[in-house]
This record gives C-alpha cells, structure tokens and sequence, in this order.
C-alpha cells in the first residue's frame, strides 16, 4: 500500500492525536500566552499538519538560521579579532609615551565600531524573522504574519517549538 491516500479514519486519529499534543503543549505556556493560542488556532495548526511539508518547511526554516547565525556571529569575531590585531599593532609602531592615548582612542572607536556592527546583525536576525513568517503565512500555517510586535513573536515562537516538537513525535498514519 505504498504511495496510497490514508483513509479518512486514519486521517481523523492523526487529527486527533496532532490536536491533543498541541493542547497539551498549550497548556504549559504562562498564561498570558495561552489565551493568544485558541482552540481555533491550535485545531487550524493541527489541520494544517496533517501533511508533513509543514513539517519540512520548519525544519528548512531552523536550518537556514542555523548557518545566518553561524554566518553572522563569525562575522563579528573577524571584527573583534581585527581590532586586536590593531592594537597590537600600534602598540609596536608607536612610542611608549603615546601608547595610552592612541590605545584609548583605538577602544574609543572599535566600540563604536562593534556596536554600528551588531546593530546591522540585529536588523539582519529581524529580516530573517519576517521572511519566516511570510514564508509560513503564504504557506498556510495558522498564526504566522508579519509581525514585529514583541508579544505576537513570542506566540509564534511558541508555535514554531509546538510543530518541531511535533516533528519529534511518533504520529500515528
């Protein structure tokens, strides 16, 4: 019976089952976070499970922010480790008297240099929030938008761990 369609039965258990986990993972939430995940939208989520690209596209997802968070973070140690470099430097090529001025200037401005950097590494992390939460918007998942909002993120985070944990589990077919 390789390749063929589950039975409506079959089809109704996993539903079942997909909706009885996320209830109970709901329900571990504090709650000022469990009122944001409704019945409605946990029987949506479950219904929009019942398919495993969901599934796929989540574990995708996580992937691609795995290797932007790598990516970025070896950024900022280039950056850190140039400014070392830097200050090894001058203290080699400049005479002793001005080395605590000229060090203190160097420190002066690789501060300000780290933090013009991980203002942009921020920007570039919330950019790849938002293109995962169209990414699961268009692709149907209940509880994904564009958003910003601090509180909205948090419930979508939520979700997000709610269907990996799904993805972990032994689901009947």
């Amino acid at each position: 019976m390789e390749g063929s369609e589950p039975t409506p039965e079959a089809l109704q258990r996993k539903l079942y089952f997909l909706l009885e986990q996320l209830q109970d993972m709901a329900r571990e939430l504090p709650p000022k976070y469990q009122m944001r995940v409704p019945i409605e939208l946990l029987s949506g989520l479950a219904n929009c499970l019942l398919n495993d690209t969901i599934f796929e596209i989540v574990k995708g997802l996580m992937e691609i922010q795995h290797v932007t968070e790598k990516h970025l973070f070896q950024q900022r140690l280039q950056i850190i480790n140039n400014h070392t470099m830097e200050i090894q430097e001058m203290m080699k090529n400049t005479v002793p008297e001005q080395q605590e001025v000229q060090k203190t200037n160097l420190l002066r401005r690789h501060k300000e240099e780290l933090k013009q950097t991980d203002m942009k590494l921020v920007l570039q992390l919330d950019q790849k929030v938002s293109d995962q939460q169209d990414t699961l918007e268009k692709a149907g998942v209940p509880g994904f938008f564009v958003t910003s909002k601090p509180i909205e993120v948090k419930v979508q985070m939520y979700l997000l761990d709610f269907i990996l944990r799904l993805s972990k589990m032994d689901i009947p077919q």
